[in-house]
């Protein structure tokens, strides 16, 4: 899960992505690394998801399919935790400074 050194804060793009991940991760309260794995999943496809036994063919996702099976359906996310995490991000700038 710690791909990015958590020291990096304040260090720019890579810190805040490092940040953001740490923070997803606590907001998944049961079965959180494979939720976080499936969650890799989906943004390292090809294209569109079109099946989840698919997704446990992904790069980004080391597991069999049952674990993402047992991820679906027995998974929970903390919403409020995730909405905090969420609206914390940083909006993304161009160089003048302007919301893009």
């Amino acid at each position: 899960m710690d791909s990015l050194p958590d020291n990096a804060a304040g260090a720019g793009t890579p810190a805040v992505l490092s940040r953001f991940r740490l923070d997803f991760h606590a907001c998944l309260t049961a079965r959180a690394d494979e939720l976080s794995e499936l969650a890799d999943a989906v943004l390292c496809a090809d294209g569109p998801v079109r099946s989840l036994a698919g997704l446990s063919l992904v790069a980004g996702h080391r597991r069999g399919h049952g674990a993402l099976y047992d991820a679906v359906n027995a998974g929970r996310i903390d919403i409020a935790r995730l909405r905090r995490s969420l609206a914390g991000l940083p909006l993304p700038r161009s160089r003048a400074g302007r919301i893009q």
